[in-house]
């Protein structure tokens, strides 16, 4: 039996990838700070084991990789303060190496992120994109030492961004539009490549049964994730709108905010109770577009043909899921 313990396997990402390992016969143990969190993935996914546990508890991370063959990272944040960032991207992945040298564990998936540059991780434009080229930077130094006390294989996944049934992208589009009269839309010409959950999935899958690393074991493997088509930011809100039959399919008008209107906008959400739909951190991440450099492999290398966004985002953004009836204004 081949054991996975799967940091983040309560989130978007991580439940299909808990799924996907359960069907290809590994034990998944997945570790919750509270198990109340974890009662959806129960509900769905029985056979994985769940565990109470701080992530972040380097002493008890270290418990819980005891006896695993391998570790999936998938825990991440997209708003936060630079400490937070720091905690996340950076001082886990550092743990998480050092607890993977104690319990001997000998395999890593890393989910990273579009643009995160860990040579020159500084050069990045946001905080979260600087920390996430400084965690992957911490995880291939660890990588290097494969064969030596400590060491261990690694993939490293940059997917762009992630669509699919409870995605809070195309959907937190569509709502909006809902309930809007306009779309103030900063960065609304930023390029995307938007790569399906499912695909991402199975990238982590197939990462973790990758055959040749019997021989390149000392060859850590990046990889870009990215969907076949590029779409720009206000294309994606009007595809949005399309889908789910807001205003009979036209969607509401897309005001393109200038820069300084962008990020005062972003600073009012912020303020605004519960995790905010758009940051200032988030604007920054946009001054460059998110979409494949061509300069690592992409999910061809390791079997998977790029799932296109229109077939699928048509299947969930149905107008019936918003109240909607197709063809009529709203």
């Amino acid at each position: 039996m081949k054991n996975v313990l799967v940091l983040g396997g309560t989130g978007f990402v991580g439940a299909p990838v808990c799924e996907m390992l359960l069907r290809q016969g590994w034990q998944v143990t997945v570790p919750s700070r509270q198990l109340s969190n974890a009662e959806t993935l129960h509900r769905s996914l029985p056979e994985a084991h769940l565990l109470e546990l701080d992530v972040h508890d380097e002493t008890a991370l270290a418990q819980a990789l005891a006896g695993q063959q391998a570790v999936v990272n998938l825990v991440a944040i997209l708003h936060g303060t630079a400490g937070a960032f720091e905690k996340v991207h950076v001082d886990l992945p550092h743990k998480l190496a050092r607890a993977c040298g104690a319990a001997g564990v000998r395999q890593m998936v890393h989910l990273s992120a579009l643009g995160a540059d860990s040579v020159q991780p500084q050069s990045a434009p946001s905080m979260y994109l600087r920390s996430k080229g400084q965690g992957e930077a911490v995880l291939l130094r660890a990588a290097g030492c494969v064969g030596q006390q400590g060491g261990f294989d690694l993939t490293v996944l940059r997917p762009s961004v992630i669509f699919g049934v409870r995605d809070k992208f195309l959907n937190v589009f569509a709502q909006l539009q809902k309930v809007l009269p306009v779309m103030p839309l900063a960065g609304a010409t930023t390029r995307f490549q938007p790569v399906w959950v499912q695909d991402v999935a199975s990238a982590v899958v197939r990462s973790l049964e990758r055959t040749d690393i019997a021989s390149a074991p000392d060859v850590p493997l990046v990889l870009e994730l990215c969907g076949p088509d590029v779409f720009t930011l206000r294309e994606l809100v009007q595809l949005s709108a399309r889908l789910s039959g807001i205003r009979g399919g036209r969607g509401r008008p897309v005001l393109a905010l200038p820069g300084w209107l962008g990020r005062w906008q972003a600073t009012l959400m912020e303020l605004a109770p519960g995790e905010p739909l758009m940051s200032r951190d988030n604007l920054d991440s946009m001054r460059i577009d998110n979409v494949a450099s061509g300069k690592v492999p992409g999910l061809s290398c390791l079997g998977i043909s790029a799932t296109a966004l229109l077939p699928i985002a048509s299947a969930y953004l149905d107008p019936k899921q918003f109240g909607l009836v197709p063809g009529l204004p709203t």
